[in-house]
């Protein structure tokens, strides 16, 4: 898995992920899956749709 989730994507995955679980234990439960997905692809800096879109967040590092 390379890295492909860049910092403010990471941190509003997270928030988000937090934010969604947090309303899912409030009587939702179906949508605690879905903030565990941001949650856990915030974590892992990775998200298995962006390759297939072709999208990369994380900034990239100069070659020397």
């Amino acid at each position: 898995m390379k890295v492909n989730v860049g910092g403010i994507d990471r941190i509003l995955r997270i928030v988000a992920g937090l934010a969604i679980i947090g309303v899912a234990l409030a009587g939702i439960s179906a949508w605690g899956w879905i903030g565990l997905v941001f949650l856990a692809t915030g974590i892992f800096k990775f998200c298995p749709f962006y390759p297939l879109l072709g999208m990369n967040t994380c900034p990239m590092e100069e070659k020397k």
